[in-house]
């Protein structure tokens, strides 16, 4: 069973279609959610993320884990299908 992920986006952001893409590579559904010009969402964000402005912002079953740069450090150290694959050893 799959985690749940929501990742916060904007549109043309090269960051956001590369966490998408990587995602995508994993068969991993998630929701994306486009906070363009939502300033309640954005101020929500900052203070959830520690202080983090940027997008995307990442969750995976309600833990922020960074943007694309995190996700994809988690991917190399081999960590992300495990916190994505709920039933993965």
């Amino acid at each position: 069973m799959a985690a749940q992920i929501k990742m916060y986006v904007r549109p043309w952001c090269g960051y956001c279609t590369a966490a998408e893409r990587l995602l995508d590579e994993k068969g991993v559904a998630y929701e994306k959610i486009d906070v363009s010009g939502d300033t309640e969402k954005r101020t929500w964000l900052v203070e959830v993320t520690g202080g983090r402005t940027t997008v995307p912002q990442i969750f995976i079953d309600g833990r922020s884990i960074g943007g694309y740069d995190e996700l994809r450090a988690l991917d190399r150290r081999g960590e992300l299908d495990r916190l994505i694959w709920r039933d993965a050893s």
